[in-house]
């Protein structure tokens, strides 16, 4: 996700346990979050205590780094307020377990969960609700020309250009913009541009934007011509009116007495857009539906030798239920059902033996959905005892099933990804390149995980970050395919914990990327949550 995603969290308890035998608690809560990778939890800051209420609602808020791709484990303390630095457990009022991603996950944001912790007692419930900083993602369209600047050149006339700076809070100014430059002309019209209201003024929209006017030079010795300051606020009163600015020399002013000024710059127009994120769309209740597909094909090797990539051994989880439990688990915070459809392909099923690519895990082919991520391993591990591993490798079958799904509902409401976990070699290169272009306009993304030793060019080419993935002349809408090794994360410390979560964060990374550009492209904005 993009970084620098900000979630403020609002905390409130209701029904706490009453420990003060004089008045009610005084409660205070405290924030740790989970080292990544590790067990350790860090203190991460606490709210104010209020006194004497068991359903406090906090003023002080948290804001933390948010970041889809990773588990981010919190856990919020109740000790009794006032004595926090050092109470005991017969004073603890409770504590909840919760990721941060199954708050943004929860409907509008909000999530109710019971404290636990105080042997049989009931302790009250935790309110917690994410917003995403505002972190100003208004983008804004401006057109400027300019008339009667300064001559500069000795032949012809100016070449002018525009340079924005935004103020720092320590007075300094840092570059935000240049337009192009328009060749001789006293009287510019410079194309319209975009530029994120962020870089323009920080979101403060009455720091100053400076303005320079200068003579383009071919060897880089650019002529000042004059300059003129202004704000986001004063540039946004164009919505109604043209501004016209005047573009001043200080050096000319202070040695010529008639000097007026070199020239004017009029605004033509100014226009603000918002650029909406992830959290948004996820916030006005889209739901990310997950389903997986498994490759049962015979060069995966036979399940009970220790060389298969199916092997089960009772000390370690396949390269299959790992990749599988790392990025599901992720996943289905987003998931409001958590029933996954899962299927496996390139087998013979019982009863008859046909060769299926596309046969439920759990046998149920009026209804394929497992129970939460556990039972997607269940029934895996169920098929590896029932199926008969063969060929060929299609991928095209269980894409075109999902994407026949993703497109009964296209208005933002759902949007699908299927991971699809194979040993990479592919028999329908061709229909699978036609599966994921036709794919590529609905509402779904695809993760591939390439386990074992195979080279695997046919996914970097499906991947199409390198080149854009086309179908007998037909181009893909828009990236949908994230293709990642599992070897790459195996790492021989033997953190399996680090190393999975590291599988997890670049194969979701590019997730809400690709949701954002679905909705983009068919003009969806994210419903409002009611208030």
């Amino acid at each position: 996700s993009v970084p620098g995603t900000k979630v403020e969290l609002t905390v409130s308890c209701r029904n706490l346990l009453d420990m003060d035998t004089f008045s009610k608690s005084d409660p205070v809560v405290v924030l740790f979050v989970q080292v990544s990778g590790s067990s350790e939890w860090k203190e991460f800051g606490r709210t104010e205590v209020i006194d004497n209420t068991l359903n406090p609602d906090f003023v002080r808020k948290f804001v933390l780094d948010y970041y889809f791709e990773e588990k981010q484990n919190l856990r919020f303390d109740v000790p009794p307020g006032s004595h926090s630095a050092l109470f005991g457990a017969q004073d603890f009022l409770g504590q909840a377990f919760v990721a941060l991603g199954e708050v943004i996950g929860s409907q509008r944001g909000r999530l109710e969960r019971p404290l636990t912790g105080v042997p049989g007692k009931r302790c009250g419930t935790i309110l917690l609700l994410a917003e995403e900083l505002s972190n100003c993602r208004d983008i804004v369209t401006m057109q400027l020309c300019a008339n009667k600047l300064d001559k500069k050149d000795f032949f012809g006339k100016s070449d002018p250009f525009l340079v924005f700076y935004r103020s720092n809070e320590d007075g300094t100014f840092t570059i935000c913009h240049k337009t192009e430059v328009v060749k001789n002309t006293l009287n510019p019209v410079w194309q319209p541009f975009t530029i994120p209201v962020r870089a323009l003024c920080n979101g403060d929209y009455d720091r100053t934007v400076k303005i320079d006017v200068y003579d383009w030079d071919r060897d880089g010795s650019h002529d000042f011509i004059g300059e003129f300051a202004t704000s986001y606020r004063e540039l946004s009163r164009a919505q109604s009116q043209f501004t016209v600015y005047e573009v001043l020399n200080p050096r000319k002013k202070c040695k010529k007495k008639k000097y007026v000024n070199s020239g004017t710059v009029t605004l033509l127009s100014f226009s603000v857009e918002s650029e909406f994120t992830f959290v948004d769309y996820i916030r006005g209740g889209t739901q990310l539906n997950f389903t997986v597909a498994i490759d049962f094909t015979a060069s995966n090797g036979l399940p009970s030798q220790p060389t298969s990539l199916h092997y089960v051994s009772p000390y370690q989880l396949s390269a299959y239920a790992l990749a599988l439990k790392a990025v599901g688990e992720i996943i289905q915070d987003y998931d409001s059902d958590k029933l996954f459809p899962a299927y496996g392909f390139g087998a013979k099923v019982p009863p008859d033996g046909k060769i299926s690519h596309q046969f439920p895990l759990n046998n149920n082919v009026e209804n394929p959905s497992c129970a939460g991520i556990e039972g997607v391993l269940e029934s895996y591990l169920q098929s590896l005892r029932t199926v008969q591993l063969y060929g060929p490798t299609n991928f095209a079958p269980v894409i075109n099933q999902v994407a026949g799904t993703a497109a009964q509902v296209t208005d933002g409401s759902q949007y699908h990804v299927l991971l699809i976990i194979t040993d990479g070699v592919i028999s329908d290169m061709l229909q699978t390149k036609e599966a994921i272009v036709t794919a590529s306009s609905l509402p779904m993304s695809i993760i591939i995980v390439g386990v074992g030793p195979a080279e695997f060019e046919a996914m970097e080419e499906l991947d199409g970050d390198e080149v854009r993935l086309s179908s007998r002349g037909r181009y893909a809408e828009r990236d949908i395919v994230q293709f990642v090794p599992f070897r790459d994360y195996v790492d021989d410390s033997g953190n399996q914990v680090l190393s999975m979560a590291r599988l997890a964060k670049d194969v979701l990374a590019e997730i809400p990327e690709q949701l954002l550009s679905y909705m983009k492209t068919h003009d969806i904005k994210p419903r409002q949550a009611d208030p």
